[in-house]
């Protein structure tokens, strides 16, 4: 199963690595990545696999949620499925 892992907050050294050890961490294999820094807002949006994941979707997200906590960061997990009609028009 696909998912969509959105990460906000201030920038700062180390984000995309923590981000990056936690998915694999999990045995997520990131698919696509794409972020940005505009005015020294951080943000990133990563396309993942989850399927070889051991962890349920639920653990993922609150494992993430933990690290965006420690670090000050906004992370979060969707179903590509649900991403996708959220951001259909």
């Amino acid at each position: 199963m696909n998912a969509i892992v959105t990460v906000v907050g201030q920038d700062r050294v180390g984000i995309i690595a923590a981000v990056c050890n936690r998915l694999a961490g999990h045995n997520v294999n990131i698919l696509d990545i794409s972020q940005t820094i505009l005015q020294g807002a951080f943000t990133m949006v990563m396309a993942v696999d989850v399927s070889a994941s051991a962890a349920s979707f639920g653990e993922l997200g609150q494992s993430l949620n933990e690290l965006g906590a420690e670090m000050g960061l906004s992370i979060r997990i969707q179903r590509e499925e649900i991403f996708d009609a959220m951001h259909h028009i």
